[in-house]
């Protein structure tokens, strides 16, 4: 299974945009999705999770201003940012863990989608 991030872009302080991670081929199985994201220099920084059960969590940084999100028809995951800031700047990326297909389970990092908040 690949995760294949997009949805990044430009885009204003106070601005909108929304990212999407599709995995590859149907997924009979998951426990987690999550998004990540960059900034060169830095460590990756958890953004936002959503569990198998529907369970979602957010770190204090996004809290109430992005929404995370799934379709599973769609094997697609989704963060909505609202209200981004300069400070959102950066390659976001997806992460799946436990992702099966058939028979084969794996931990998946999707290839980054860059996001540029201007002042």
């Amino acid at each position: 299974v690949q995760l294949q991030a997009s949805g990044g872009g430009l885009v204003q302080a106070g601005g909108s945009l929304r990212l999407s991670c599709t995995a590859s081929r149907r997924m009979f199985r998951w426990q987690y999705m999550n998004w990540y994201r960059q900034t060169p220099g830095n460590q990756r920084e958890w953004v936002a999770s959503i569990t198998s059960g529907g369970m979602i969590s957010y770190s204090d940084s996004v809290k109430g201003r992005f929404t995370i999100s799934r379709d599973d028809a769609a094997n697609t995951m989704y963060l909505q940012m609202s209200s981004l800031q300069r400070e959102d700047t950066a390659v976001y990326y997806c992460f799946g863990f436990g992702l099966c297909s058939g028979s084969e389970c794996s931990d998946v990092w999707g290839q980054g989608t860059q996001v540029t908040v201007s002042s």
